[in-house]
């Protein structure tokens, strides 16, 4: 037994240091990078946003997608086939400002319910060179969204990766767990992009140049695949010299996260599906990750129930936690973030059970996506 237990406290050190490896000097690339603000540019943008049975959303949000304060973008508004008023009011829209290029896609038979088509046609469709993804459920946070996000290009860099956050629900412990998830998420992609190593980014704040999507033939390696627009997108054009990140608040989206479990759980199988497209060393370093994280912890309450060394595992493990609750915050401040972490430790738990939860049910269920 004593032999068993010291092979499990030198696994516990090994998963320890892994731990400290990604938070000391990968996530800390983006908690401690010094604010940069970039010249503000006047690049002609087109500012694409698809919906399909998106009425409510759009009445709410097209008023300041219609106001944003840039002398030279048009929006590109892509009705896939939507079933409800959508189709109607973006029409109207149209009608009352001259920038607006309405996009009408019909139900394709070989590509039906497929969001990428559509937004194919968007992007074909655009007369500008940089393009500016947002949602229909999405909002930017001011007027100076695009501004912010396009100041950032450069002749080098022609992917701008933003930051997509979720309102803020008083008196719900659910949202703060979905927030929670969102800034770690937003944590590692912005710190793997500062790296060099770019792997992801959400399509409800994104841009990029039109010849970055023509260079890797749009969505065509996985058009099949439902989801995606955004990561995958990410994950195959995206490089060391072509990409960069967007965190000044200015240039953040927001839009309303799940309200129930189910919603909100149904959601992460549609997002975890698609990582298992991702380039082989991001599913690696993703897949460490979360395989230390879960070791790292279970195997200290092993080792801690048989109370082996434990003083030098409960100092670790305090450690562990201190340091990243540290690093989680300082990024999380820079995303306007800072009340989700500190439930950090039971967040991570939660977490932890619900991706295990997810990774079982996608073996037995298909994830349904964009209808």
């Amino acid at each position: 037994m004593e032999t068993i237990l010291l092979i499990l406290f030198i696994t516990f050190l090994v998963f320890f240091a892994i731990q400290f490896v990604y938070q000391a000097f990968v996530f800390s690339r983006f908690s401690f990078v010094q604010p940069k603000k970039d010249t503000p540019k006047s690049i002609p943008v087109s500012v694409i946003v698809c919906a399909k049975n998106e009425f409510e959303n759009l009445q709410k949000h097209l008023p300041i997608l219609v106001s944003q304060n840039y002398p030279n973008y048009e929006l590109v508004l892509i009705d896939d086939a939507s079933s409800d008023e959508t189709l109607e009011l973006l029409e109207e829209y149209e009608k009352q400002y001259s920038f607006i290029k309405l996009v009408k896609v019909k139900n394709n038979e070989a590509f039906w319910g497929n969001k990428k088509f559509a937004l194919t046609l968007g992007i074909k469709a655009a007369k500008n060179e940089y393009l500016l993804f947002t949602d229909a459920d999405c909002c930017p946070t001011s007027e100076n969204w695009i501004s912010e996000m396009t100041s950032h290009f450069s002749f080098k860099k022609t992917i701008v990766l933003g930051y997509g956050a979720y309102d803020k629900i008083k008196g719900s412990f659910l949202n703060k767990i979905i927030r929670y998830e969102t800034v770690i998420t937003a944590i590692q992609y912005f710190s793997w992009a500062k790296i060099g190593k770019p792997y992801m980014g959400v399509g409800r704040n994104l841009a990029y140049k039109k010849s970055e999507f023509f260079n890797v033939n749009g969505f065509i390696n996985h058009i099949r695949v439902r989801s995606g627009d955004d990561d995958l997108f990410i994950n195959e054009a995206a490089n060391a010299a072509n990409t960069t990140i967007c965190y000044n608040p200015e240039g953040f989206t927001y839009s309303k996260p799940k309200t129930t479990y189910k919603e909100w759980f149904n959601q992460k199988r549609r997002h975890v599906s698609t990582a298992k497209l991702y380039k082989g060393f991001d599913k690696f370093q993703l897949a460490l990750y979360f395989i230390s994280q879960v070791l790292c912890i279970t195997l200290a309450i092993i080792l801690l129930s048989f109370q082996y060394n434990w003083i030098i595992v409960t100092s670790v493990l305090g450690f562990r936690y201190i340091f990243n609750w540290i690093v989680f915050g300082y990024g999380a401040a820079k995303l306007n973030e800072k009340d989700v972490i500190a439930w950090y430790p039971i967040f991570e738990l939660i977490l932890i059970i619900t991706q295990i939860r997810v990774a079982f049910t996608n073996l037995i269920f298909k994830p349904v996506h964009w209808k």
